[in-house]
């Protein structure tokens, strides 16, 4: 029986210089984790252009996000082959997958043909950003790690930001919301250039050295076989409970502010810049404060004001109160994932740490990903709006938090190797 991780936090000392290798690293994944905020905010931001034009009812809006969101469960095959082919197989896979969804996207005439494609542009996103955090959790040097982390998922807010400022002028353009897949092609295919001087991680190169060439393929359930089973199941819960919020704050917010607060085109587009420029610096620094402070009292932070944020975006009236507001619910959904995605690469070894993250985030963690925006568009179908039905889910933060602080371990600053380690 292996001894369990020590509940403190380890000594903090100098932090390890970082190498260029680690800087090229850092900027490639910065740019590939930007266009998952744009993603993430694109369907929001046309998401009434699309009810309108393709006759979708408050319901059949829920159900087109639980569909496209079904993506990311799907991602869940793509993501455990990361601990077979490699880390970067992968990613250069997804790559090129989410920019061909992405265009045909842009070209779908009707509901029937946008809900799966975007189901495939999602399942490619989610993967990508889920390798992403692979990578950076097994190259950067352990006192860094949520900082690294922290600053990656910050650029998803800058996705935000620029989807944000260029969606209310592409809206002008003759093709309408179309055009706002077209533009997020572009980038997307100098990335998947820029990739091919990306290396494979020093962990998992180390994990086939010492495996045979000629061993079996593993066992679809094999970590469940394992002794990580509970440890699976307990992140998993904290992922399910964390997204039936955090999905609903951005997606439904247009709608919301159009329909309930009056609110143009213009100032949503307005208010959502405003918040995300605002918002971006303490996305950033949310990784830093678990390095700080520890996972523990980090969280504790962090969900806490994602909460009572949620609960004020939706309840707010008048264009500056419901922006500043906005400020904490984008705060919320991007500074909820460094918590999850340092816990979930540290608490599992090199050769389960894909398929980990699969089990975890991207099928039974995606349970709340999906449920939550279908149960939000029953509930604003009943209550007659999204303003109570969004913000009853602030709930599952307070009870993912009670999880994080009750159930799993202290990491901070401790390698991966030390923080893997589970009781048999």
């Amino acid at each position: 029986m292996s001894a369990a991780p020590p509940a403190g936090p380890a000594p903090q000392g100098p932090p390890t210089k970082l190498t260029p290798d680690h800087w090229r690293l850092l900027v490639f994944l910065s740019v590939a984790t930007f266009f998952e905020g744009y993603d993430f905010l694109a369907l929001a931001q046309i998401l009434p252009q699309v009810a309108e034009e393709m006759a979708l009812s408050k319901s059949g809006v829920g159900y087109l996000n639980a569909v496209v969101n079904a993506g990311a469960v799907a991602a869940f095959l793509l993501v455990r082959q990361a601990d077979r082919w490699g880390r970067r197989r992968v990613l250069t896979l997804t790559i090129a997958g989410y920019t061909l969804f992405t265009l045909f996207s842009g070209l779908a005439p009707n509901v029937w043909f946008f809900a799966p494609l975007q189901f495939f542009a999602r399942l490619f996103l989610i993967a990508e950003w889920a390798t992403s955090m692979v990578y950076a959790a097994e190259e950067f040097p352990p006192e860094r790690r949520a900082t690294i982390m922290g600053v990656i998922q910050g650029f998803s807010s800058l996705g935000g930001i620029v989807c944000a400022g260029v969606v209310p002028l592409l809206l002008r353009t003759p093709y309408g919301w179309r055009t706002v897949y077209f533009v997020g092609v572009i980038p997307l295919i100098l990335l998947a250039f820029a990739r091919r001087n990306l290396k494979e991680t020093s962990r998992f190169e180390a994990l086939k050295a010492t495996q045979a060439t000629s061993a079996p393929r593993p066992s679809f359930f094999r970590i469940w076989k394992s002794a990580y089973r509970k440890r699976l199941l307990v992140v998993a819960l904290v992922w399910g409970l964390t997204y039936a919020c955090t999905q609903n704050v951005i997606t439904f917010w247009k709608l919301f502010v159009m329909e309930e607060r009056n609110f143009t085109n213009e100032d949503v587009g307005l208010a959502i810049a405003i918040a995300a420029v605002a918002a971006m610096p303490v996305v950033f620094l949310a990784g830093r404060l678990l390095d700080l402070m520890g996972r523990h009292k980090g969280a504790a932070i962090i969900f806490g004001v994602s909460a009572v944020a949620t609960v004020a975006t939706y309840n707010l009236s008048g264009f500056w109160p419901l922006t500043v507001a906005l400020v904490g619910g984008i705060f919320g959904v991007s500074g909820v994932l460094p918590v999850l995605n340092n816990y979930t690469n540290e608490l599992f070894p090199t050769d389960l740490r894909g398929d980990a993250y699969a089990w975890s985030n991207n099928l039974l963690g995606r349970i709340g990903y999906v449920g939550g925006p279908a149960l939000v568009g029953v509930l604003a179908q009943e209550f007659g709006g999204y303003g109570m039905a969004v913000s009853l889910t602030s709930v599952f933060l307070v009870a993912a938090l009670l999880v994080i602080v009750t159930m799993l371990p202290e990491t901070r600053g401790m390698a991966l190797e030390e923080t893997s380690v589970v009781e048999a």
